[in-house]
């Protein structure tokens, strides 16, 4: 029985290096997209925002002004470190947002967490279809592109945007609800 808990204990313990690693990552990701890759896009852009910071979408016309002001290196940036570093941060990001959430998930309530993971799952899967549907803008004529094309990279967008909120509503609630089940303890 001892060798059991403390085989327990030291997995508990890679478990958490674990975690500490891929919240490393992530955030070293985030940093690199949002303080390096995007901005250099928009600076090609004239200062305008690039679709994956579009949070709200992003019309027709907007897209349109975007796509005419970015400079052949601001594509090429584009298409290339922005889009490559958003091809691996969604999928850490939707694995870290679970794992968060699992560790604050209050024991005996397990069914919840397929609604967690479903949620994670809609934060990859959607940043993915953005990234594939942003090229797609990217790669076209900025005359001869359709209302179709930038409606279905827009609602991509949308649905990224409002699944990764849910998803860190959802972490910060069952945060707050850990802190709060703690104090009651400690008080009783």
């Amino acid at each position: 029985k001892a060798g059991r808990t403390a085989c327990a204990r030291q997995s508990m313990r890679h478990g958490r290096a674990t975690f500490v690693l891929l919240t490393i990552v992530v955030l070293c990701l985030y940093g690199l997209i949002v303080l390096w890759s995007l901005p250099m896009v928009a600076a090609e852009a004239g200062g305008l925002v690039p679709f994956d910071m579009r949070p709200g979408g992003y019309s027709f016309d907007e897209a349109q002004a975007f796509l005419q002001a970015l400079s052949p290196r601001g594509r090429a940036l584009y298409h290339e470190p922005q889009h490559w570093l958003d091809a691996v941060y969604p999928p850490l990001l939707g694995l870290w947002l679970f794992l968060a959430c699992r560790a604050l998930w209050p024991e005996g309530q397990r069914w919840g967490l397929w609604v967690i993971a479903a949620t994670c799952a809609v934060v990859v899967l959607a940043d993915w279809a953005e990234n594939l549907l942003v090229l797609d803008l990217l790669l076209a004529d900025p005359g001869a592109l359709s209302a179709a094309q930038v409606a279905r990279a827009s609602t991509a967008t949308l649905i990224k945007s409002g699944a990764t909120t849910l998803a860190f509503v959802a972490l910060l609630g069952l945060g707050v609800l850990k802190l709060v089940r703690r104090s009651g303890k400690a008080k009783g």
